[in-house]
């Protein structure tokens, strides 16, 4: 199996949604960083494959991926007003 795995996938969503909630300061919990970084995984993926970025290889590149995408997640959320700070 190529690709990190579940296990693999669900620490990088923890992780990668926890940064971006410190950096938009939501205050939210664990269950959020989870949906949030997931979420980013899928838009960091598909974002970086629309403009001609190979998939990540490797458990840090999936990381900085899923970070990225799950902070312009949160990004987006606060601009359509879905979101505020705490």
């Amino acid at each position: 199996m190529d690709g990190p795995g579940i296990i693999g996938f669900v620490v990088i969503g923890l992780i990668a949604g926890y940064v971006a909630d410190r950096l938009h300061e939501t205050g939210r919990g664990l269950f959020s960083h989870l949906v949030v970084g997931i979420i980013g995984a899928l838009i960091g993926g598909i974002v970086a494959s629309a403009i001609g970025v190979p998939p990540p290889a490797g458990f840090v590149a999936n990381l900085v991926v899923a970070t990225l995408g799950a902070i312009f997640f949160l990004y987006a959320m606060r601009k359509l007003g879905g979101i505020r700070r705490n």
